[in-house]
């Protein structure tokens, strides 16, 4: 890219970027029939830069399960893309008895709901948007780890606990069958396998992997490097990650400091990350909630010294890729205001953008959460219809747009 653009002049250079700025933020074209790569610091989409300015929306194939609904998984996609977003995470998971469950019992599938995921990813495509799909949860929200351990508890009479999880070997081979049955999916819809369509960008492990009976990050550490192989092994066209919120363990105790509160949730940022198979770092970002009661100041210094190490590591000991894949300011917060809001949007955007723009590392953020109108029932504080919020939505285009630019 330098050697490229060392053939310009400054004014020339600063004239293109102002016009590739007041370009559509997004055009809804023939979709990409390349996979996202991840080379050395950077995405990489068919020999191109590619940096992620994204959403969460984990109620996607939940919502399209009642076909009356799917017009609001349609609206979000097309929201977004007309903001320049680019890739969506969302749960590929639903596991138990719950409303419109997946997997309802170990093995067994609801096809009215496999065909909602398949159409979620339809629609994605038509939208020129990626996804990352992740497998289970860290939470009993839509099943989750105590999901899949009471399963285990009813089968046997055992009453082993959520944190065996990560090592029982049963439930260990629940968790392989589930990953396998979505990678090997065929879509109803348009005939692609999963793991052979690159309107998925990546694979996520576990929602927030956190381990209460082992601080070390350890048992987590190895039960990743186990899943990790195994994904590999059915699928090598897809980019893996963990999941993980970015709590840093006991290999470099020195950064432990940079943990909210000093908390440790069983998982080490830096010896995950660097697992064979894993080929990007995530970071989750919630101050308000992290840190609930001190004020937006205090906040907004936090979520500065937490981007800035941890796009410090993932630029020099992972050298990979950095999502900050979950990142949110509540309205439910005492004393909310937009503007307060906006500067927490501002500044994750900036550190992502600088990161980006000096040639340290590359990836990019997925804001918690985007919704449709009409959703108020799956308010949760940090939701965002784009059409209602024109402040932020203006924050979030101006990402999309400069991001791409450096996407030569």
């Amino acid at each position: 890219m330098n050697r490229f653009l060392s053939n310009f002049t400054p004014v020339l250079f600063w004239v293109m970027l102002h016009l590739l700025l007041l370009l559509p933020v997004h055009s809804h074209g023939s979709p990409e029939t390349s996979f996202v790569r991840s080379t050395g610091k950077n995405f990489v989409l068919n020999g191109r830069l590619l940096h992620v300015n994204g959403f969460n929306s984990y109620w996607l194939m939940w919502v399209a399960s009642d076909t009356d609904q799917r017009h609001k998984v349609t609206s979000a996609f097309k929201e977004a893309a007309d903001h320049g977003l680019n890739v969506a995470r969302t749960w590929a998971f639903n596991d138990g008895n719950g409303y419109h469950a997946l997997q309802t019992s170990p093995g067994v599938y609801d096809e009215q709901v496999f065909q909602a995921l398949d159409f979620v990813i339809c629609e994605a495509q038509k939208y020129g948007i990626k996804l990352i799909l992740s497998f289970v949860n860290n939470y009993k929200d839509f099943g989750g780890r105590a999901q899949y351990v009471q399963w285990e508890n009813n089968a046997t009479g055992l009453q082993i606990s959520e944190d065996d999880f990560y090592t029982n070997p049963t439930v260990k081979s629940y968790y392989k069958n589930h990953v396998n049955r979505i990678m090997t999916r065929n879509n109803s819809l348009n005939g692609v396998v999963y793991k052979d369509d690159p309107t998925i960008f990546a694979w996520e492990l576990i929602n927030e992997p956190r381990c209460q009976i082992d601080p070390s990050g350890r048992t987590v550490q190895r039960w990743v490097k186990e899943m990790a192989s195994y994904v590999k092994s059915i699928d090598s066209n897809h980019l893996l990650e963990v999941g993980m919120e970015g709590f840093y363990g006991d290999s470099v105790p020195i950064r432990k400091q940079f943990n909210p509160n000093g908390l440790e949730f069983g998982t080490d940022f830096i010896t995950i990350n660097q697992l064979p198979g894993i080929d990007f770092a995530t970071v989750h970002a919630y101050p308000d909630s992290w840190l609930a009661g001190s004020d937006d100041k205090v906040q907004l210094l936090f979520l500065k010294k937490w981007m800035k190490v941890h796009i410090k590591d993932a630029t020099k000991v992972l050298k990979k890729p950095i999502l900050f894949a979950e990142f949110g300011k509540s309205y439910k917060d005492p004393g909310y205001n937009i503007s307060e809001r906006n500067k927490f949007y501002k500044t994750v955007y900036e550190n992502i953008y600088k990161a980006a723009k000096t040639g340290k590392v590359g990836g990019g953020g997925l804001f918690w959460q985007l919704v449709a109108e009409g959703m108020e029932s799956l308010a949760d504080g940090y939701e965002i219809v784009l059409s209602q919020n024109p402040s932020t939505a203006a924050l979030v285009s101006f990402q999309s747009r400069r991001l791409s630019a450096l996407d030569l």
